[in-house]
């Protein structure tokens, strides 16, 4: 019989690299444009200087995920290894380590036992890595599609803010570009939410609080030393 129902955490994999790289990208850029035009800069400084950001803020983004993943991965690999090297040293106690995890999840020890034999039979290293070491098919580490989710959604936010920048009078700019990127994190923030099945308001809400505060800080940043320069 074939599995049919679609469970949210097949999402989880892509949807944090995703969810993260957007937001980034919004906040990050956002901020330093905002930053930069509250300390008076030209134009073509403010979109140089936001260009910059999407670039090395992608590649960062991109790097760092694939670091971060490669370890879990290289991690899980590790694991797996020492769990062939015991299957091919002592069957028998694999078997009953096995039947033990059953047996603490409910099941008699005969059933828990018939019940190792069987899937360990069927995949001896499948059912140990995901009864014994958690590791499946779902949360399993994937180290390339986390990286380009990350570089090519932060790349996609940062571009937001850079449009509205580009767009706007300079007169309206901060608070043009202020107001449209706490747009788009909130709906970035639902929209995350709901592809996770977690209230809509509160995924919205969170983002939209920790973009305005970057924001501020920059401003006030870029306010400071623009008086001071």
């Amino acid at each position: 019989m074939r599995h049919l129902e679609r469970h949210r955490s097949q999402h989880i994999g892509w949807l944090r690299a995703a969810v993260l790289g957007a937001n980034d990208g919004i906040v990050s850029t956002a901020s330093l444009v905002v930053g930069v035009a509250a300390a008076h800069a030209a134009r073509a400084d403010l979109l140089t200087a936001g260009v910059a950001g999407l670039v090395a803020g992608a590649m960062s983004m991109a790097a760092g995920e694939y670091v971060s993943v490669s370890s879990q991965s290289d991690t899980e690999n590790a694991d797996l290894e020492r769990e062939r090297a015991e299957l091919a040293a002592d069957a028998d106690h694999e078997h009953e380590e096995l039947a033990g995890i059953y047996v603490r999840r409910g099941l008699d020890a005969e059933l828990a036992r018939q019940v190792a034999v069987q899937l360990m039979a069927h995949d001896a290293i499948g059912a140990h890595a995901r009864d014994e070491l958690g590791i499946s098919e779902l949360t399993t580490a994937r180290p390339v599609q986390a990286a380009l989710a990350s570089a090519g959604t932060f790349a996609v936010g940062a571009a937001l803010p850079l449009v509205i920048a580009f767009l706007v009078p300079m007169a309206a700019l901060i608070p043009a570009v202020a107001g449209a990127s706490l747009v788009f994190l909130a709906l970035l923030g639902a929209l995350a939410a709901k592809t996770g099945g977690a209230p809509v308001v509160k995924g919205a809400w969170r983002v939209t609080f920790w973009g305005a505060l970057a924001m501020a800080l920059t401003a006030g940043v870029g306010a400071v030393f623009g008086t001071v320069a």
